[in-house]
This record gives structure tokens, sequence and C-alpha cells, in this order.
């Protein structure tokens, strides 16, 4: 019981606070310094590409042993009806926006951390940005002297698997095509609209998405789905719909595994892009992490989930940055299908039945 109040407790003030990604996270990385007292800490200070403030934390003790990762942001507060930061308890269910992914979960590693004796090292990675760019991860992997000294042998990136265990994802190359026009008002015939310019991209990328279902070659049967995510967004900013738009951006985001080269479609979307005289750029997070079944971590996990098979995910996680400090298994408590829904709602008991296995496993590690 006490380990429940403790987990609840931390899990519903998280959740109390905003902390979207297009916002500061200030003030949920004040709350969970505050939690780590008993740990030595580095904060690293960064501004996102607009320039607001961001924080993350770097928690230990000792060194050489296993790190548990999570991340302070959330998604958009889109669809909600509720207060999206009430963190209401109704029985066992903690709702609000983040009580799956991943705040509920961290609040689980940071109990499973505090519980273990100052023998066994422990170490905590809390990043910003997850849900948008990695940087608080990237951060991290490449600016930490703490996590560096530390020297993690294994990292669980707590996101909600239901405590199955996660081996490997999928990582994400993010496209930006900008079709320019001639704005003007749209009943006068002198202006241009950048739609009709940006149309024959789009229709090649359809055929490329197309492709993407259909072909073999570009797809992974070790994952559900085996293709990959191919999904465009279509921005006109703001343009009112009596003016000839000036300026029209398609993001795609497309997912792809460890096993296949994206090159091919890098290539196809530039080849698009160049014939149809659409300005693209592109950025990308890390290479996609993937670890064998008999991978001592994740094998260790498995066994203290009754031998649960692991399993790859069609998603992403810090894990694609966080790999270049060690091994990363994805692993942790909730439904991932509760993720991103305006209803989104954690057990507090299956949070507080994470703490013992994710604590069992840091002195697996510890003792090699």
């Amino acid at each position: 019981m006490e380990t429940l109040a403790a987990v609840s407790t931390l899990a519903q003030d998280l959740v109390r606070i905003d902390s979207r990604s297009p916002i500061s996270n200030l003030a949920i990385a004040d709350r969970l310094e505050s939690e780590l007292r008993d740990f030595e800490l580095e904060r690293l200070e960064y501004k996102d590409a607009a320039g607001i403030n961001k924080s993350v934390l770097v928690a230990a003790r000792g060194t050489g042993g296993l790190a548990f990762s999570g991340h302070m942001d959330t998604v958009p507060d889109t669809g909600w009806t509720d207060d999206p930061w009430s963190g209401a308890i109704d029985g066992d269910i903690l709702r609000g926006l983040g009580s799956t992914d991943m705040k509920g979960p961290l609040a689980a590693m940071i109990a499973a951390a505090a519980a273990l004796p100052p023998s066994v090292p422990i170490a905590l990675l809390i990043s910003s940005d997850e849900e948008t760019t990695k940087q608080g991860a990237r951060m991290i992997a490449r600016s930490s002297d703490l996590a560096k000294r530390y020297a993690p042998r294994g990292i669980v990136v707590g996101e909600p698997t239901g405590m199955i265990p996660v081996r490997g994802h999928r990582s994400h190359i993010e496209f930006t095509a900008v079709a320019t026009g001639v704005q003007a008002h749209s009943s006068t015939g002198q202006g241009l609209n950048a739609n009709w310019k940006l149309l024959p991209f789009l229709l090649a990328m359809q055929r490329l998405y197309e492709r993407l279902r259909t072909d073999p070659t570009l797809q992974d049967p070790a994952y559900d789905p085996p293709f990959s995510d191919f999904n465009p967004v279509i921005d006109n900013h703001g343009t009112a719909v009596n003016v000839t738009v000036p300026k029209a951006t398609v993001r795609i985001k497309y997912r792809y595994s460890h096993s296949i080269d994206p090159a091919e479609v890098i290539e196809a979307i530039e080849h698009a892009a160049e014939e149809h005289g659409i300005e693209v750029t592109q950025s990308r997070e890390g290479l996609p992490p993937e670890l064998p079944a008999d991978h001592p971590l994740v094998a260790a996990a498995s066994a203290l989930v009754g031998n649960a098979v692991p399993r790859t995910a069609p998603f992403g996680t810090d894990a694609s940055e966080l790999q270049a400090l060690a091994p990363c298994v994805i692993w942790g408590p909730g439904d991932v299908s509760e993720a991103h829904k305006p209803t989104e709602k954690v057990s507090l008991q299956a949070l507080a039945d994470a703490v013992p296995l994710f604590a069992r496993l840091a002195e697996q590690v510890a003792s090699g």
C-alpha cells in the first residue's frame, strides 16, 4: 500500500502540471528535481527551435548499473472536453493528459529507483520534447557528463507496453515540402495558388504511400503493421478562402525499422520535389533501435514477467537517441492504446505493480 500511495501521489502531481511539448517544461522539471534530492543530480537547460526554455534531468547513484528513462512532455490537449490536467482519481484509475504516456510510468520508475538499496547503482534519464524532436534525449546522450560518468549497462525506456518488453521500434524522418505561390485577391486572376503547384507532388506522394503498403521490399514482417507510416499534414498558414495561397506546406512523417534502408524513399521524395518545383528539407531522429530477442537485457525483462515474448513496435521513443549510451529495452506499465486520446487514463495498481519489477531488473543488471 505504501508503494501504491507514493506512486499515485507523484503520478497525480505530474499529470496536474501542463507540460505539452510546445510550452516550457520548467515547472515539471522543478517538481521532479524536488523528488530526486537523494541522488546526484544534473540539470541541463536549452531552448527549443521556437526559443522556448526547456530542461532535462539526469540523476544517478553509483556507476555502471541500469538506467531508467522517461519524458516530461505530452502531446497537445486536442479533443479534450474535460480538464486535461485534473489528475482526477476514480477508484484505481488516474485520468489526465500524459497519465499513460508517460507520467505514470515515470512515477513508477522514480519509485523503483528510490526503493533500491544504496549498494545498487541506478540512474534516471528524464527528457523533454520526446513527442516532437527527441531534442531532450539527444542532449542527454551527447552532453550529460553525469550520464557518461555513470556509464549505464542498459536502459529501460518506460513507455506503456503492458510490461511486455519491446526490443525494437521504428524511427522517423520528417520531410517538409514547401510550394510557393503569389498572394492576391482570388477574384482578380492576378495571384498564383501554391496548392496547384503542390498538388502534383502530393499525387506522387500518394503513389509512394501505396507502394509502401504493397511492396514487400520496403516492408518489415517483424513489425505490425509491416508497412511504414507515411503521414502527410497540409498547412496553408491561415490563408483566407478569398486569397490565393502564397505558401503551401506539407509535412510527411515516414517511419522505418532497423532492417529497412530509407534511401529509396528519400530519393523518391527528392526526385518528385525537383520534378515539380517544390522545396523539400528533412529532419531525422536517431537510427531505429533494435535488440535480438535473446539479448540479456531483453531476456531478463521477459523472464520477470513470466517469459513474455518480446515484441517490436511501430511507434518511436527516446531509445533512438539514448542507444548511443547503452542498449535499450522499452518496458513499462500502461496500455499504449490509451496514449494521445482525449480520455487518457492509467491504472494506479498497474503502476505500483511495475515498481518491484523495475527494481529487480536493476538488481540483476548490477549483479551482472
